[in-house]
């Protein structure tokens, strides 16, 4: 885990605008990531992804949530290679994984560890047109905040929870522990 990064992103716009579930088409407006090597949240603007890029190809497991569904096809418009060729840690695809099905990050996080995301991506993007470049920042370290606190105790106890429609409290079986990754090729370092 000292290596490891936990990342969100924000977009500049939506499916619905761009027509549907195209994630090439949506525009990145920010990220933030917490790397555990240096105990620090850094946030990145579009411009400044290839900054991020760097630090993704030599450090350890990316985690997220809907990382490999979303974000990694997402931010894979802005890389010259695959994002998702990287090693990757999905807490929705290991719940999914556990489950059967998908739930919210929010429902995870007031079940699990009593907090809640500060807002939503919609939000954001509201802000994004607003020129509100500090709360999208604020919101979407937020987000990084609950990711990471939730995959603490995912990989500590072996489990998360969530509260059922019934308003039942589960738990949910998952396996964060880290497995040995192939080496991937560095694409953004000079040679």
């Amino acid at each position: 885990m000292n290596n490891d990064i936990v990342l969100d992103i924000e977009t500049q716009n939506t499916f619905e605008e761009v027509g549907g579930y195209f994630t090439d088409k949506l525009k990145v407006s920010i990220v933030v990531a917490y790397y555990y090597a240096t105990d620090t949240y850094e946030s990145y603007l579009e411009h400044e992804l290839p900054l991020m890029f760097k630090k993704l190809e030599t450090g350890g497991r990316i985690i997220g949530y809907n990382s490999i569904g979303f974000d990694m096809p997402v931010l894979n418009n802005y890389y010259a290679g695959d994002l998702l060729k990287l090693p990757q840690l999905d807490i929705l695809k290991e719940i999914e994984k556990s489950l059967g099905y998908r739930i919210k990050l929010d429902d995870v996080a007031a079940a699990t560890i009593g907090a809640r995301k500060s807002s939503h991506g919609l939000q954001a993007v509201a802000w994004w047109k607003e020129g509100k470049i500090e709360e999208i920042r604020e919101y979407c370290q937020q987000d990084v905040k609950v990711t990471k606190e939730v995959y603490e105790f995912g990989l500590k106890n072996g489990y998360v929870l969530f509260d059922d429609r019934s308003g039942e409290r589960r738990l949910i079986p998952v396996n964060f522990t880290p497995v040995p990754e192939k080496t991937v090729v560095n694409l953004t370092m000079g040679f």
